[in-house]
């Protein structure tokens, strides 16, 4: 989960075969590569998806959830608004946005359990420094 200010970056999935959650509102990040660490692995999925650069200590919040496919990591890094300038959407998806955390809640194309990690996230008042 990435944000700048009080608004998050989200990812629109394409359709690519073998994809889950197809054409649904994703947060950055993706699969680790070999030997990757799941901190190493969002710093670079997040470069590459939308050319922003994050560090280790900006990464606020880390959560497991065990699904169909294995164990997924899920992060949280805040980051000031003014960060929004840098941002170059690197190909990977059908395009990016940004949105309030409710906004993603509310979303019927949101992906379910990345809405109830946001909302559980957002409850615990966790909202970092951005």
């Amino acid at each position: 989960m990435l944000f700048f200010g009080d608004s998050m970056a989200i990812l629109r999935r394409d359709h690519s075969p073998g994809i889950p959650w197809p054409g649904r509102l994703d947060f950055p990040g993706g699969g680790r590569e070999t030997d990757e660490s799941p901190e190493t692995c969002v710093i670079r999925e997040t470069a590459e998806e939308l050319g922003t650069l994050i560090r280790p200590r900006d990464l606020v919040f880390a959560a497991v959830h065990a699904g169909a496919r294995g164990a997924s990591w899920f992060f949280a890094a805040h980051l000031p608004a003014e960060r929004l300038r840098d941002v170059r959407f690197g190909g990977e998806g059908a395009g990016w946005c940004i949105m309030t955390p409710e906004a993603y809640c509310a979303a019927p194309d949101a992906i379910p359990h990345f809405s109830a990690i946001l909302s559980a996230y957002w409850r615990r008042g966790a909202k970092g420094e951005g």
